[in-house]
């Protein structure tokens, strides 16, 4: 299935625990609501069975900040899928560069051009090893010149096309 539907959006979501940062891409993710403007995620486990910490961090605090990765950073992107230890941040041992954008909410990824400012919305409980999980988007941040004035984006995207990442380009 994951290879067949095909481009599928990547949401570099940054959380945070107690000062650990963590930033960890997730293709299981799609807008499902413009009023509320809602997006899903389907977060699953980690290879020894635990909860990933990305679903922690969102359960504890109710905050993300889902950063959308382009051509410029998709090789941190890929170095994050690595799991981590619990106290361990892929911000820090990657050497990504991130500042705070909003003050109740996770940093943005500085390289990214696009990103949303969510807060824990619902749960939706599946048999298996995934959690969908429902996340109200509050702000969002776009560099300015990537907006014009009818509010229409021209995003550097990149989509997951079975394992590989492909850049979204206008045909």
């Amino acid at each position: 299935m994951s290879g067949s539907i095909v481009p599928r959006p990547i949401a570099w979501i940054v959380t945070d625990d107690n000062g650990v940062l963590n930033a960890a891409p997730f293709s299981y993710f799609i807008p499902i609501s413009t009023n509320p403007a809602l997006v899903i995620v389907a977060i699953g486990k980690k290879d020894d069975g635990t909860q990933k910490d990305t679903l922690a961090n969102i359960l504890k605090t109710k905050k993300a900040t889902i950063c959308f990765p382009n051509k410029d950073n998709v090789e941190l992107v890929q170095k994050c899928a690595a799991q981590l230890p619990k106290d361990a941040s892929e911000i820090e041992k990657f050497e990504i560069d991130v500042r705070k954008e909003m003050q109740s909410y996770p940093p943005i990824i500085s390289s990214t051009q696009t990103a949303l400012f969510c807060e824990y919305y619902d749960t939706y409980n599946v048999e298996g090893d995934t959690t969908p999980v429902i996340l109200k988007i509050n702000f969002q941040y776009i560099e300015d010149d990537r907006i014009n004035e009818r509010n229409h984006t021209k995003i550097d995207s990149v989509g997951r096309v079975g394992v590989t990442f492909k850049a979204m380009i206008d045909l």
